[in-house]
């Protein structure tokens, strides 16, 4: 049910955001030049690993780490890296991951590759069974402002109570969140 979930409410809000992220792409061009979507490597369901897109924010020559792990994050950043990271802009092509099924919409964010402190807790707490969301229950409560214990709580929360009504309340509450730019350290 889940899954059908995704896809549909997926397709419901890919389909209208087509030609907004056309013109985001032909921006992030003329701005920054190619290439217009970066691929993270992730950690999906599992512990296995896929590549996230989104749209690249940051100079073709940032390290790959988590942006908090970068010693003056704001000087990587293209002309409009901020403000797309800002109205989470960056993230609408997961939608793409999420029909392909490799994220749901609702789930705990994907670890990067190389963030063996949050895997090795998702682990000790059984996340790591849980297919990566764009959005999740510790994204609306704190997302770059808590620590990572907090997190995986709250991502063991939502595995223990997950259903649809919860992913919808999670959805809903993730569209204020952005509109009120909330929790965003960078």
């Amino acid at each position: 049910m889940k899954r059908f979930f995704d896809i549909l409410i997926g397709l419901l809000i890919l389909l209208p955001l087509i030609i907004p992220m056309m013109l985001i792409s032909v921006i992030i061009f003329i701005v920054s030049g190619r290439p217009i979507i970066f691929y993270s490597e992730r950690v999906g369901i599992n512990e296995s690993y896929f590549f996230m897109p989104k749209f690249r924010t940051m100079n073709v020559q940032t390290p790959n780490v988590a942006t908090h792990l970068l010693e003056d994050a704001s000087s990587y950043y293209t002309p409009i890296g901020s403000l797309l990271r800002k109205l989470s802009l960056d993230e609408l092509p997961q939608l793409f991951s999420v029909i392909k099924g490799d994220m749901s919409l609702v789930g705990p964010r994907p670890a990067l590759f190389n963030q063996y402190d949050l895997m090795d807790l998702r682990r000790v707490a059984g996340i790591e069974k849980l297919k990566p969301g764009i959005t999740g229950w510790a994204q609306i409560n704190g997302r770059d402002e808590i620590s990572i214990e907090q997190k995986v709580e709250l991502e063991k929360y939502y595995m223990e109570n997950m259903n649809l009504l919860f992913d919808l309340r999670i959805i809903l509450l993730t569209v204020f969140n952005v509109f009120k730019s909330n929790d965003i350290s960078h």
